[in-house]
């Protein structure tokens, strides 16, 4: 029996119940268990937390830990108690209409729309992506038991619910393997672009600064200065493609994959995303006073009501080809609507000076 595991005692006289489950990130460094879900569990208190934990109340791939264990890349955290949960924490088959894009043995490349949260958490136990995806997966291997699930080998990254764009789905532990490495390595291309106040300066450049958990909010993240020792290294490269003064369409290509790396750089930059209610962009950032000018940034919200940021591009070496692929799709229909409205306002507003 290691040092870090050990298996479970089973009582036959007291059934645990899965209360929630969490999925490590295939680029999650080494990280204190407790430390862990301080970040997830919002709720709860450390001392809470490090009690649950001594008590066999958190699970990892199913087995109870000590203390001091230390998450690791793909880990299943599990919180089991005595009580029956409301609701069920697994992801359950949903049928839904999926956006592939690509598909073959080893992996599946989809589009998710803006509002589709990816993975089962606490409050969206339903109608996830995962969800659609366990009911796809099986549908094509046959009839399988409820409760198995689409967490592991299957799920390699994810985006913000309000954020659009391009995922890549691994079907084989391998390819879950092979692309996992990829993204801990930081070789997967990805490219999104993003609406934001104003236009960066320069037009062309990197955003750097460590990426921790917020400490006025748990709920939002925060840039803080490399040497402080807080958060990880985090780095946005980008590139202004259209600016209309006001705002600007930008084209960011991510070098690390921290939490909303895109949203906290570029609002810690003063460049915040165009409606982003978490990072102060769903408030005017620049521009007039007058009453017209802010229906007109009203009308954009309104079209526009999310973040205005789409993941357009991945690129990666297939897992057993070795060829390397990449996908690319266009803006949703609201992004162009709403820079299609600016490039109008701002052609407009020349033309009387």
């Amino acid at each position: 029996m290691s040092t870090e595991e050990k298996d479970i005692v089973t009582d036959e006289s007291v059934q645990k119940f899965e209360h929630n489950r969490i999925i490590v990130d295939g680029n999650q460094a080494p990280l204190r268990l407790d430390k862990f879900l301080m970040g997830r569990l919002e709720k709860l208190s450390r001392s809470k937390i490090q009690a649950g934990i001594q008590n066999g109340e958190v699970l990892i791939n199913d087995k109870e830990v000590n203390p001091n264990y230390k998450v690791r890349p793909h880990d299943i955290v599990t919180i089991v108690l005595d009580t029956e949960p409301k609701e069920r924490t697994y992801a359950q088959p949903e049928e839904m209409d999926l956006d592939i894009r690509y598909e073959d043995d080893d992996l599946i490349v989809l589009y998710k729309p803006a509002g589709l949260v990816v993975h089962p958490g606490v409050g969206n136990y339903t109608g996830t992506l995962v969800n659609g995806l366990v009911h796809y997966i099986n549908s094509m291997k046959g009839p399988v038991l409820p409760g198995n699930d689409l967490d592991r080998p299957y799920l390699v990254h994810r985006i913000d619910k309000n954020t659009s764009g391009l995922l890549v789905i691994a079907k084989t532990d391998e390819a879950m393997s092979s692309l996992s490495k990829q993204f801990f390595d930081h070789s997967i291309d990805r490219e999104y672009q993003a609406i934001v106040w104003g236009t960066p300066e320069p037009e062309k450049g990197s955003i750097t600064g460590s990426i921790g958990r917020s400490t006025s909010s748990r709920t939002k993240m925060q840039v803080f200065d490399e040497d402080s020792g807080i958060g990880k290294p985090a780095v946005t490269h980008y590139e202004v493609l259209r600016s209309y003064y006001y705002v600007s369409l930008v084209q960011c290509k991510l070098e690390t994959g921290r939490t909303h790396q895109i949203r906290v750089h570029f609002s810690d930059n003063n460049n915040p995303i165009f409606n982003d209610d978490k990072y102060d962009g769903d408030r005017i950032r620049k521009g007039t006073v007058f009453t017209n000018y802010k229906m007109f940034v009203k009308n954009c919200f309104d079209i526009l009501p999310r973040q205005a940021l789409h993941a357009k591009s991945l690129g990666f070496i297939h897992p057993t080809t070795k060829e390397y692929m990449k996908f690319d799709t266009e803006l949703p229909t609201e992004m162009q609507a709403v820079l299609d409205k600016w490039e109008h306002y701002v052609t407009h507003q020349k033309q009387k000076l």
